[in-house]
């Protein structure tokens, strides 16, 4: 992977925006492996397809690019709230990548990954509809907030500058594989319950350690009125998908 973009296709655009647009992507379509397969190189899907801007030719892996030369912030720009919703609930949404360039430089600073199986609803943030004034009128977007998502699931693929070895990567999300064969229904709960374990920060931890939480899991599912039920059946979920070991009555440790 080269990390140094290549400016001089930007002689033509004027705008700022375009420009970085131009370089991204095309850095994007010569550098950027999958992660689920063996493919080297990800391919540019077909013009204006909604919301996908790369896709697998070996596994047909989809993936969104959002390139910004400042650092990524906790709430990431996304588009409609309603689409992006109904497109997690019914897993056709695509991977996330996150890049964070060096505009004087044009060279990648950080590249992190974010599975599309491991984002839960929770972590989308509803926008204000626009202004009657406004041309789309009503139209309502909204932010990804990445602390909503388990740090497990936010893989660098470049860090500091640094890129991290693709074999690497692939590991990290063949290791998250088991949250995809959870229904995407029922998937956020677990993702929550496993960023609420994360946020804990302690390697072992008891079930009250977790049932502290309930008020935060609660707000994120007011139409669950059994929440410690819901946090003990997530944490069974969990152990049997590896994340976690069972020590003792009532006692766990993150793996």
């Amino acid at each position: 992977m080269i990390l140094t973009m290549s400016a001089e296709i930007t002689a033509s655009y004027k705008s700022s925006a375009q420009r970085a647009r131009v370089v991204t992507e095309a850095w994007a379509a010569q550098n950027l492996f999958c992660p689920a397969c063996r493919a080297d190189h990800l391919l540019a899907a077909p013009a204006n397809t909604r919301a996908v801007d790369f896709e697998c030719g070996g596994c047909a892996q989809t993936f969104q690019l959002k390139a910004k030369s400042s650092p990524m912030t906790d709430k990431v720009l996304d588009g409609a709230y309603s689409a992006l919703m109904s497109a997690l609930s019914s897993d056709t949404a695509p991977n996330l990548l996150l890049l964070h360039y060096i505009r004087e430089s044009w060279t990648v600073a950080n590249l992190t990954l974010i599975p599309h199986f491991a984002c839960p609803p929770s972590a989308l943030e509803c926008r204000r509809p626009l202004s009657a004034k406004a041309r789309r009128a009503g139209w309502v977007g909204c932010f990804i907030l990445l602390s909503r998502i388990p740090i497990d699931a936010r893989i660098a693929i470049v860090r500091g500058g640094t890129q991290v070895p693709a074999q690497a990567v692939r590991a990290q999300f063949r290791r998250l594989l088991p949250l995809r064969g959870i229904a995407a229904p029922k998937r956020g709960w677990t993702l929550d319950v496993l960023n609420g374990l994360r946020r804990l920060g302690k390697a072992e931890f008891s079930n009250a350690d977790i049932y502290a939480r309930a008020e935060e899991f609660r707000a994120q599912h007011p139409e669950n009125k059994h929440v410690t039920d819901k946090i003990r059946q997530q944490l069974q979920i969990l152990r049997d998908a590896g994340f976690l070991e069972h020590t003792s009555r009532g006692n766990w440790r993150l793996v």
